[in-house]
């Protein structure tokens, strides 16, 4: 029986692009938590996090992470701060695989600054923000069942490194 495929990391590590490969790859159905409360809110993350802040927002989290895991396996992409609140990757590593998608700062913030704002490194100095939030995440983010380089690496290999580990150890 599969079990979950929960991809953790920076923002920018690739989480969402990975997570959209490798459902397509395993025919598995994919819960983007982030589009997921932007869909709900009707606003972007950014605009929520702002509005409701970042205690709110990480309930708000923490309780999508656990909807999508009481459903059928599936593959979850929680924010990049999901991670980092004491005790989810624990909780979710009991029908879950967890893969943190590695990614150096510099080349996080350069995907980021594609995209949409993210909330906690608006301003400043990005490339050190970034490195800050790591700091504080990575502890969390090393829980993880599995390690996947995703820096320098095409979004397609990284999805095949995922989706083989799926077959071999989620149940794939």
């Amino acid at each position: 029986m599969p079990r979950h495929l929960v991809l953790v990391g920076l923002p920018g590590a690739g989480k969402t692009t990975v997570g959209r490969l490798v459902a397509e790859a395993l025919g598995a159905p994919l819960i983007d938590v982030d589009l997921l409360l932007v869909r709900e809110m009707g606003m972007p993350v950014a605009q929520i996090f702002g509005m409701v802040g970042e205690v709110k927002f990480r309930q708000m989290e923490r309780d999508a992470v656990r909807t999508a895991r009481a459903r059928e396996a599936c593959v979850i992409v929680p924010g990049g701060g999901w991670a980092a609140q004491p005790g989810e990757v624990t909780s979710a590593q009991t029908d879950g695989l967890l893969i943190y998608l590695n990614c150096p700062p510099k080349v996080a913030v350069g995907r980021t600054e594609q995209g949409e704002v993210r909330p906690l490194v608006a301003g400043g100095d990005p490339v050190r923000q970034m490195g800050s939030l790591l700091e504080v995440r990575e502890p969390y983010y090393r829980l993880a069942d599995y390690v996947v380089e995703a820096g320098t690496r095409p979004a397609e290999a990284v999805a095949a490194e995922v989706v083989q580990l799926g077959r071999r150890h989620g149940g794939w």
